[in-house]
């Protein structure tokens, strides 16, 4: 009876669940990934933005068990995307789930996850647009979802987000680090051999706005 009940434990779902004011939230098991909240004793879907408050709760009582248990389910290729980030794995998986088609671009720069993961505050609007985010990589390629996002459509720009040690970019700084990517120098300016914590990172990027 025991090892029954190991066995049923071992192979059950593994999702990942937390709290928001109140409210549950959680992401099913992979490959599903659904987004849902708990509302009135029933799990319903919601629509993700990674950059709302949350992320932000999840990001604080999801830990390294949490994300271990999950990630082990999770392909080779997007597991070692999210596992690039510290504080912004849910945004990370998020982008993954709702644009799969970017996975190779994401795996040379992992912190482009971040600049699509805030489109909606980088480029204003009220909600998540995933759909045209698709759309939009599928008739122009990477340089016009770089274009859409307010990024430079150039190598070098891309060349400049694969140069970020730490792809945990703040939501704060996301504005600035892109503002600066727009310096032709910036892959050099940006690149370090150990993670850039915020101040450096906010530092580098003043050097390039000037």
């Amino acid at each position: 009876m025991m090892k029954t009940t190991a066995n049923k434990k071992a192979s059950a779902p593994v999702q990942l669940t937390w709290s928001h004011l109140g409210f549950l939230y959680r992401v099913t098991a992979w490959p599903d990934a659904d987004f849902e909240t708990e509302r009135d004793g029933t799990w319903i879907p919601f629509e993700p933005d990674p950059s709302s408050e949350v992320f932000a709760a999840a990001a604080v009582m999801l830990g390294r068990a949490e994300w271990n248990r999950y990630l082990d389910f999770v392909p080779a290729a997007e597991r070692a995307i999210i596992e690039s980030f510290r504080f912004n794995k849910l945004a990370a998986l998020a982008v993954i789930k709702r644009n799969p088609e970017l996975v190779t671009e994401l795996s040379h720069a992992p912190a482009l996850a971040m600049f699509v993961a805030s489109h909606v505050e980088l480029r204003g609007g009220g909600r998540p647009a995933w759909s045209e985010i698709s759309a939009i990589y599928e008739r122009g390629g990477i340089f016009a979802l770089l274009e859409w996002l307010g990024l430079p459509a150039t190598r070098k720009a891309l060349d400049g987000l694969a140069a970020l040690s730490e792809p945990d970019v703040a939501r704060r700084l996301l504005s600035r680090v892109r503002e600066a990517l727009w310096n032709p120098i910036a892959a050099r300016v940006l690149h370090s051999e150990k993670p850039l914590n915020d101040r450096e990172l906010a530092a580098r990027c003043h050097v390039l706005a000037a």
